[in-house]
């Protein structure tokens, strides 16, 4: 099948409208790869509202729209209002399957993708971000709103300004760096009990927490001097919060950061 780029595909349903919008019911569109053995990516942008991706058995992307009642002003005497509906587009090109709605748009999003494809999420407001059963190489940033991701067997970037990050990686994939932050919120995530790693760990206002034996590097949380000394010089000495350490002797980095919320690095049972 040519890898050419499929135009957009639009999920709209026109129908008349009350003032206010009864919730309409979810809209749902499959978007097949180009070449399903080779490997997959699915990037979704939404401005407003929630993504939700699980992984399961087969082959193509599935998508189901859910958008939310809203208030609309009332139509003038004789007319009715024509709904311009959810206004998702999705297109695939080259194996990468992008979806992206307008700023009108307010709702959930729920995909159903191949175990093995690599995501790139992204939502602004008003919703989580939540993964289940992916295999692949995951990057999540939500502005307004949690990152949960489940199940996972890959590599992970996972960051939320305002909200919590929980992640449970089941396996990890040697050799790539992963990273876990948030602004406002805390940082929980669960690793394999065999996984080597370097960490570096740093809440400004929180602890952490670990089952992990960890070893910590010597040169960790050693003050940091700023400026000029001597006659007429100005200087700083500050003590950086970041701590450096070790699990089973070390392999790729992993960092975890986070401004005000507690750091927790479980051991899976």
């Amino acid at each position: 099948m040519s890898a050419a780029r499929k135009p957009f595909m639009f999920l709209s349903r026109p129908t008349a409208c009350a003032a206010w919008a009864q919730e309409p019911p979810p809209e749902r569109v499959t978007v097949p790869f180009s070449d399903p053995s080779r490997p997959k990516t699915v990037k979704v942008s939404l401005i407003n509202g929630s993504i939700t991706v699980n992984g399961y058995n087969g082959n193509q992307v599935v998508i189901e729209a859910q958008g939310e009642a809203r208030r609309h002003r009332e139509a003038p005497e004789g007319m009715h209002r024509i709904d311009t509906g959810i206004g998702l587009q999705a297109e695939e090109s080259d194996n990468v399957v992008t979806i992206g709605a307008g700023p009108n748009h307010n709702g959930s999003l729920t995909l159903q993708v191949p175990v093995n494809t690599s995501l790139k999420l992204t939502s602004v407001n008003g919703g989580k971000i939540a993964v289940d059963g992916i295999s692949g190489d995951i990057e999540v940033n939500a502005t307004n709103g949690a990152v949960t991701v489940t199940h996972t067997s890959g590599s992970v970037i996972a960051e939320a300004l305002n909200g919590r990050v929980t992640v449970v990686l089941d396996k990890v994939t040697p050799g790539k760096p992963m990273s876990f932050s948030s602004l406002n919120g805390n940082i929980d995530v669960t690793l394999p009990a065999d996984v080597k790693a370097n960490v570096k760990m740093k809440s400004n206002n929180g602890e952490i927490f670990t089952d992990f034996d960890v070893h910590i590097e010597p040169s960790s949380r050693q003050p940091v001097v700023e400026g000029a000394s001597g006659r007429g010089g100005r200087y700083r000495v500050r003590l950086d919060r970041t701590i450096s350490g070790t699990i089973n002797g070390g392999g790729p980095e992993m960092q975890f950061t986070t401004l005000n919320g507690n750091i927790y690095i479980r051991k899976a049972k």
